[in-house]
């Protein structure tokens, strides 16, 4: 058996194995048989690795001194398939990036400001800035705090994050075809959809259009009407240029990320709350790795944001809110975001997060790599 120095975190609604890079292995090659041996994958429990059996718990993070002149780290994200024996370094994880700051600060990566400490984070896989503003107490990450998520239980010291000039993150355009709205034929008939590329590539596509109301929960969704939607989201992959279409769920099954939207309405949310459609701005039921995500990924807020202010798209037809706060309303509450524009373009969209260390050691794999 092999140990190798790893480190457990919650970042927002997910979770992730972070390996500092000088403790991952030297071949780039061996990265993806490395990770599914920790997260003991593939297999739809993980039972033999860290993984959490969900594709929100599947994750690594994987972090190194920077040495560019405007960031402090470089973060390297993984998805880690449960049921393919496939890594998917494409896009990012924005709930996990809230936790990247904390790992720095605790790991000594970074120079540390008593009060708050800014850190500069530059995310490998979409080449884009995120500056994380972390509470500091003892020159330690704070972690109590009266900050709630929703989806997390409790509460705990606020996270700052913005994602700085978003547009283009894995495609290199904020609209991936070049139009904000594409209309494409499917074995159900012809629908219109918006790809848009910011933080993370989404699909978009009008619940009304696939047969939902768009307050659905998790649970809601059968086994018939997520292979309509990986079917919309195959096409989309491909207009992207990440897969043809028939090999999109196996070489590129993270992005674009599937998003179904809907105007304002009342519903229960999964904790059983009712959230009432004052308080919302958007319905919003995003997929990850082909199963419904249980709340919103952070990426996905910050990609809905800016599809937003796109002439034209589904989601300005829907999104009315006419001011720089949107507040989208997911399966586990309502997630609010801030946008700040210069001279008509994008700067960051800003969220709030918490995170925290869960637990710190080793990870033993079956060899060494």
């Amino acid at each position: 058996m092999n140990k190798v120095n790893c480190v457990l975190m919650r970042g927002g609604t997910s979770k992730a194995v972070f390996f500092h890079q000088n403790d991952m292995p030297e071949d780039r090659e061996k990265w993806q048989p490395f990770l599914l041996d920790v997260l003991g994958s593939p297999d739809a429990r993980q039972i033999d690795g860290l993984g959490g059996a969900n594709s929100l718990t599947s994750k690594v993070a994987i972090i190194k001194e920077s040495s560019r002149e405007d960031a402090d780290v470089d973060y390297t994200f993984a998805q880690v398939s449960l049921t393919q024996p496939l890594v998917d370094f494409k896009g990012n994880c924005g709930n996990i990036s809230s936790a990247v700051g904390p790992y720095a600060i605790d790991q000594g990566l970074v120079k540390v400001t008593e009060g708050v400490t800014k850190v500069r984070i530059y995310n490998t896989n979409t080449k884009k800035i995120i500056v994380s503003e972390v509470e500091v107490e003892d020159g330690k990450p704070k972690v109590d705090g009266n900050c709630i998520i929703p989806g997390v239980p409790g509460s705990g010291s606020p996270v700052y994050l913005s994602f700085i000039n978003p547009e283009g993150s894995v495609t290199g355009k904020l609209l991936p075809t070049g139009k904000p709205m594409d209309f494409i034929s499917t074995s159900f008939g012809e629908i219109p959809i918006s790809i848009v590329d910011a933080a993370n590539p989404l699909v978009f596509v009008n619940a009304s259009d696939v047969g939902l109301k768009g307050t659905e929960l998790p649970a809601d969704f059968t086994n018939e009407k997520l292979k309509q939607l990986e079917e919309i989201r195959s096409i989309a992959a491909e207009l992207c240029g990440f897969a043809p279409f028939e090999e999109a769920t196996n070489i590129s099954p993270a992005v674009p990320k599937m998003t179904i939207i809907s105007s304002p309405q009342d519903y229960m949310d999964r904790t059983g709350n009712m959230r009432n459609k004052e308080d919302m701005d958007l319905l919003i039921r995003m997929m990850s790795m082909q199963k419904p995500h249980q709340s919103l990924a952070i990426t996905g807020a910050i990609c809905t944001t800016a599809g937003a202010a796109i002439e034209g798209s589904l989601l300005s037809k829907l999104i009315q809110s006419g001011s720089n706060r949107i507040r989208l309303a997911h399966p586990a509450g309502i997630m609010d975001t801030q946008v700040k524009t210069r001279n008509g373009n994008l700067e960051f969209v800003k969220v709030v997060r918490t995170a925290r260390k869960l637990l710190e050691g080793y990870v033993l794999t079956r060899k060494s790599y």
